[in-house]
């Protein structure tokens, strides 16, 4: 990542830590003027806590220090009743975090970058995937079965609003399964169907989810995507050292969306680089979702048969069916 750009994010983690510690701050003394006897009694604490400190330094009995342990314990627990009493949070007082991992950090106590990190590069380094606006606007609890058609369609044993209901239920242990960071057989999902029945809308809803998790997600369309990997391939003139760091992120990231396969520009290069996506991706085990208007017949015809025969044998398939919502 450009060295300025990686200043900014960091400040911009300082400026959390910095806000969120004001407010914690001004909450203290709010409480204090407000509640002198919380005021109070928190000033005895501290005073309890300083002196068991000194007791341990000075190596006092284990009678002593037990029995100053057991008048600061009950002052907390008196401490704690005030606060019930007067109806305010318990955790009214503690330093709230963005990131409770890491603390605002970015790092982890071990020196890696924290999940929360890793996302923010990433969503920097995907602007023009809109991700924000995305996640904005597509979110499970605005998902409304009742838009899908409850009446029989074409040749299908079941409604599309029956065919979604199992759509989203497969969805459920899916995530499930992703949050708990274990298999569930395929762990890789296609998306296909006509234009219009609400598979962009369902992999943003998961990529939300997924991110709310601490895991890493990336989300393009097959044609950005592949703009990625040409600008890296091919060192075109606006080339530059994030590229190389985007390219990476492709194959790294925990979860990849690839939406509507397909429109990229099909050839040998684009196909050999997809192959080697998700060829890697299906090897180190890194979860992958596409979308896609063609079916699996289409795919075959559209791809090699190398590609498809890995995306058939490792991705679950989801169809799509009933009239355009867009149109309803």
């Amino acid at each position: 990542m450009d060295p300025s750009k990686e200043r900014e994010i960091l400040l911009d983690y300082q400026y959390t830590r910095d806000k969120n510690l004001a407010l914690q701050e001004n909450r203290i003394k709010e409480i204090n003027e407000k509640y002198p006897d919380i005021a109070s009694l928190s000033n005895d604490i501290r005073m309890m806590g300083l002196n068991i400190s000194k007791m341990l330094f000075n190596s006092c009995s284990d009678e002593d220090i037990e029995t100053m342990r057991y008048e600061l314990n009950s002052m907390i627990k008196k401490k704690s009743d005030l606060f019930e009493y007067y109806g305010i949070p318990s955790d009214y007082l503690d330093l709230k975090y963005r990131c409770p991992i890491c603390k605002d950090t970015g790092f982890l106590e071990s020196g890696d970058q924290c999940k929360c990190l890793k996302q923010k590069i990433l969503q920097d380094s995907y602007r023009m995937s809109n991700l924000d606006k995305i996640l904005e606007d597509s979110n499970f609890d605005k998902f409304n079965f009742s838009v899908f058609s409850d009446q029989e369609f074409e040749n299908y044993e079941l409604s599309p609003r029956e065919n979604m209901k199992n759509i989203m239920s497969d969805i459920d242990e899916y995530l499930y399964y992703f949050k708990e960071n274990k298999t569930c057989g395929k762990d890789n999902l296609l998306f296909t169907g006509t234009p219009g029945l609400g598979k962009t809308y369902l992999c943003s809803c998961i990529a939300r989810e997924i991110l709310k998790e601490g895991h890493t997600v990336i989300y393009q369309t097959a044609f950005n995507l592949m703009d990625i990997i040409e600008k890296y391939r091919f060192k075109r003139a606006d080339y530059s050292r994030s590229d190389q760091e985007n390219y990476n992120n492709v194959y790294e990231t925990d979860l990849l969306i690839i939406d509507d396969l397909g429109t990229e520009m099909v050839n040998s290069f684009t196909i050999s680089e997809l192959f080697n996506i998700l060829n890697s991706r299906i090897n180190s085990k890194k979860k992958t979702i596409i979308s896609t208007n063609l079916d699996v017949g289409m795919l075959y015809q559209v791809y090699t048969d190398r590609i498809t025969s890995r995306i058939v044998g490792n991705f679950k398939i989801f169809e799509f069916y009933g009239p355009d919502l867009r149109l309803t």
